[in-house]
């Protein structure tokens, strides 16, 4: 039986050593979604575009859908609320790895950069509420936290992977799109890349 407990454990290490080279080799690339026609990727995204004649999408350059969830605050929040300021939208879950890793992460970036962190944690996904605020607590984390209880959010958004992040410019426009869990530096990139 020992031997057997060992075996898991050296298994589930070794993955996480896989999960974490194909990350480091990677360099965290911010990637636009593989389900949509893929834009140019040396084309710059017009930051200037007017968000009333955007297209509504999930492509670099669209604008991003709007939604309205409560917050663990118990606080109404709508993306569209936020136009005007850089927005991060992370979603997550309490269970997830690669979110563990990069929360940290994401504290330090908002507590050093003038961005909106909207963390849209998939609430139906939790075995119970006490693993988000505890998650909550353990992390220290001080932006808002967004229960998306019925998946609603992460079904417009088509969230695959968790982590999942939308870089959102202030007229609302997807910036950029990261599949997994982001590093502070490429946060910084991509970040002052956006208007």
């Amino acid at each position: 039986m020992k031997q057997i407990i060992v075996g898991l454990l050296l298994l589930g290490m070794f993955a996480w050593a896989i999960y974490e080279f194909v990350g480091q080799s990677n360099e965290n690339e911010m990637v636009a979604p593989e389900s949509e026609a893929e834009p140019n990727q040396d084309e710059e995204v017009d930051s200037s575009q007017d968000p009333a004649n955007a297209e509504v999408g999930l492509e670099k350059g669209n604008l991003a859908p709007d939604f309205e969830l409560t917050t663990l605050d118990d606080e109404t929040v709508k993306l569209s609320d936020f136009r005007g300021e850089r927005v991060m939208l992370n979603f997550w879950a309490s269970w997830c790895g690669p979110c563990r890793a990069e929360m940290p992460d994401m504290q330090q970036f908002y507590e050093d950069k003038d961005v909106i962190i909207l963390a849209v944690n998939l609430t139906d996904t939790e075995t119970e509420m006490s693993d988000v605020t505890n998650f909550v607590d353990e992390y220290s984390l001080t932006f808002p936290i967004l229960l998306d209880e019925e998946t609603e959010v992460a079904d417009l958004y088509r969230i695959q992977p968790i982590p999942t992040s939308y870089l959102i410019d202030s007229n609302g426009i997807i910036h950029n799109v990261a599949f997994g869990a982001l590093n502070y530096e490429l946060m910084v990139k991509e970040f002052e890349q956006m208007q």
